[in-house]
């Protein structure tokens, strides 16, 4: 397929990964894993030939330093960068900051399972005066508070990522311009499940693996076609 290349990749192995956590938009960094990942991700891309005209990725410090780490290896460092909390991860609701198995002792491994892949399904909702509610993080202070997710299910989040998909990465793809975009797992499977016509079901399977480029063509017309896992 002639035209642009959209690459969409979660970010290395977080230390919330690490320590089996549900993080959410609770900004933890790369593990030491992460950052080699991150960087293997690089060189892999460039590897491959693949150049880019622009960067977008979430307002979390895992996404913004694998960025960093694939533009250095892709000896693109000066690539435009955009953030945008729409690509940040699933909130997790009053589950952020928690370990998953004392999360099934508590709750048992069929709720938690729901809470995890279950498609609309919604996580307890965070309070107002937690330091987990993104009202209380001064980087979403521009967000009307009507838009900030207290918890969200897969849907709820295919839904906040649908309009930057329509609104800002294809329009720049439809021009031929190629774009990294480095988000997180929830994220990916909102964009896969859209641009891959995936049913809930399939959707809510999907596995995505960390610090991995997943390769799409798209041409004039907008279409997309998957090109597979670098």
């Amino acid at each position: 397929m002639a035209g642009a290349r959209l690459v969409l990749m979660r970010h290395g192995q977080s230390l919330g990964n690490e320590a089996n956590l549900f993080t959410g938009w609770n900004d933890l960094d790369l593990s030491a894993c992460g950052h080699e990942e991150a960087r293997r991700a690089g060189r892999l891309m460039r590897a491959h030939g693949l150049r880019f005209d622009a960067a977008h990725c979430s307002m979390l410090r895992r996404a913004i330093h694998t960025l960093h780490h694939c533009l250095d290896g892709l000896d693109q460092p000066w690539l435009p960068e955009h953030k945008s909390w729409r690509l940040n991860e699933r909130h997790y609701g009053a589950l952020q900051g928690l370990n998953r198995e004392d999360t099934i002792a508590r709750y048992g491994q069929e709720q938690v399972q729901q809470w995890r892949r279950g498609f609309a399904v919604i996580p307890p909702e965070v309070e107002p005066d937690s330091p987990h509610h993104p009202g209380n993080d001064p980087r979403y202070a521009m967000i009307p508070d009507a838009d900030l997710p207290r918890a969200e299910s897969l849907a709820m989040t295919l839904e906040r990522v649908r309009p930057y998909w329509q609104d800002t990465l294809l329009p720049d793809l439809r021009r031929g311009r190629s774009l990294l975009v480095v988000t997180h797992g929830t994220v990916m499977r909102a964009l896969i499940s859209h641009l891959d016509g995936l049913s809930p079901e399939e959707t809510q399977t999907l596995e995505i693996p960390t610090g991995t480029p997943l390769v799409y063509g798209v041409n004039e017309a907008g279409t997309v076609k998957q090109m597979g896992h670098l």
